[in-house]
C-alpha cells in the first residue's frame, strides 16, 4: 500500500506567510519520509484553503522536492478556461520533472460555484465536457474540439507535458455517481467517510471499473490492479492516545469550523451542512465513526489495519497537518507515523 498526503491548506490562525514557510517545510519532511503524493484541495472564498489557486503553490512544492509526486484533489473544472489550464498541467509537469497528478473534479460547494457564476446543477455536464476537451489537448499540437460548453477550431497547442501521453487523471468522489463514473473513465481514485460509506463508494467504483475491463486509462504498477483505490484519514500521532487525542481535539474542532464556514455564512447549519460530505460533527463524533485516527503508533497502526480490512483499498491518504496545529506538533506526529506505522502498513 502506498502513503499520500492531503491538505487544504486552511487559516491556522497565523500570517498566511508564516503559514506556507511552514507548509514547505512539512512538505519537504514527507517527501524525505516518502509519501508517494501531495494532494492539495482547491475550494474559493473561504478559510478552509488559503490556497485557491494551487498552481501557484505547487510550483514552489515543486522546486522544494524531489521525489514525492504532487497535483491538485482536486482542480475545479468548471471555473477554468481548458486552454489555460491546460498550460498549467504542462508547465507544473514540466517543473516537477514529471511528478504531476491531475486531479479533477465538478466542485462539492454550490456556494462557491455560484461565486463564480456557474450553477451547480449544470456543473456535472461542465465538468464532464471540460474533462474531455483537457484530455484532448493534452495530447495533441492542434486542438479542435466541439462540446455544449467548450469550441475549439484548430487551436495551437505550444506547450506539452513532460509525462506522455499526459499525467494520470485522479478522481474524489463522496457519492455513488461520481464514484461510478471515475470508475467507468479508469481513472485513479480517493473516497472519504465513515467506512461504510467509503466502502459502497470504492465497490461503486469498482463496479463501473469493471466495465470497462479492469483496466486503468493510465495504468500505474505501484497499485496493485494498476489502478489507486484510496481513502482519506486524519491522523494525529504521539506517544500514548492521551496525548494525541489532547492536542488532535482542538485542531480538529476548527477544521470542522472552516469545513462548514462557508455554509454558515448562508444559514445552513448543523447536520445539513454537510451536503454530501458524510462526516462527524466534532472530534469524538469523527473519532468514533472512524474518519479520525488519534493515537500512539500502535492504536493507529492498529486502525488502520482494521479499515483496511473492512474496506480494501491500496491507498491511503493521510491528512497530518490541519486547523491550528503548530508546526512542531505536525513536524512530530510525522516523524512517529514514518518510523513506526508507515514501515507495517506499506507491507498491507
Amino acid at each position: 500500500m502506498k502513503i499520500g498526503l492531503f491538505d487544504h491548506i486552511e487559516d491556522g490562525e497565523r500570517p498566511l506567510a508564516t503559514l506556507l514557510d511552514e507548509r514547505l517545510t512539512f512538505i519537504k519532511a514527507a517527501d524525505e519520509a516518502g509519501f508517494y503524493c501531495l494532494h492539495l484541495a482547491e475550494h474559493h472564498q473561504t478559510p478552509l484553503n488559503m490556497v485557491p489557486v494551487p498552481g501557484v503553490f505547487l510550483g514552489a512544492v515543486a522546486r522544494e522536492t524531489k521525489r514525492i509526486r504532487l497535483g491538485p484533489l482536486t482542480y475545479l473544472l468548471p471555473l477554468y478556461s481548458p486552454l489555460r489550464l491546460i498550460d498549467e498541467i504542462c508547465m507544473l509537469d514540466h517543473l516537477s520533472n514529471g511528478r504531476m497528478e491531475i486531479g479533477v473534479g465538478r466542485g462539492v460547494s454550490p456556494f462557491e460555484l455560484k461565486y463564480h457564476k456557474v450553477e451547480h446543477d449544470q456543473s456535472r455536464e461542465i465538468f464532464t465536457d471540460a474533462f474531455h476537451c483537457i484530455s484532448a489537448g493534452l495530447t495533441t499540437d492542434k486542438l479542435t474540439y466541439s462540446g455544449k460548453h467548450y469550441q475549439y477550431d484548430n487551436v495551437p497547442i505550444a506547450l506539452r507535458p513532460l509525462q506522455q501521453p499526459h499525467p494520470a487523471f485522479w478522481y474524489g468522489s463522496s457519492g455513488a455517481e461520481g464514484s461510478t463514473w471515475a470508475g467507468e473513465q479508469g481513472l485513479h481514485f480517493v473516497t472519504l467517510g465513515p467506512n461504510a460509506a467509503a466502502k459502497d463508494n470504492i465497490d461503486a467504483f469498482r463496479a463501473g471499473f469493471a466495465k470497462r475491463g479492469n483496466v486503468a486509462a493510465q495504468p500505474k504498477a505501484e497499485f496493485s490492479g494498476g489502478v489507486a483505490i484510496g481513502v482519506q484519514r486524519h491522523i494525529f500521532v504521539d506517544d500514548t492516545d492521551e496525548k494525541a487525542r489532547a492536542w488532535a481535539k482542538p485542531a480538529m474542532e476548527v477544521h470542522l469550523k472552516n469545513i462548514n464556514w462557508i455554509r454558515t455564512q448562508h444559514g445552513v447549519t448543523a447536520k445539513a451542512a454537510r451536503m454530501r460530505n458524510v462526516r462527524g460533527q466534532n472530534f469524538e463524533e469523527c473519532l468514533a465513526e472512524g474518519t479520525v485516527i488519534a493515537g500512539s503508533p500502535e492504536t493507529v497502526r492498529a486502525e488502520i489495519e482494521r479499515h483496511h480490512a473492512e474496506i480494501g483499498f491500496n491507498y491511503l491518504l493521510t491528512y497530518l497537518f490541519l486547523g491550528t496545529m503548530s508546526l512542531a506538533q505536525a513536524l512530530r506526529s510525522l516523524a512517529l507515523f514514518k518510523t513506526e506505522v508507515m514501515p507495517k502498513i506499506e507491507r498491507l
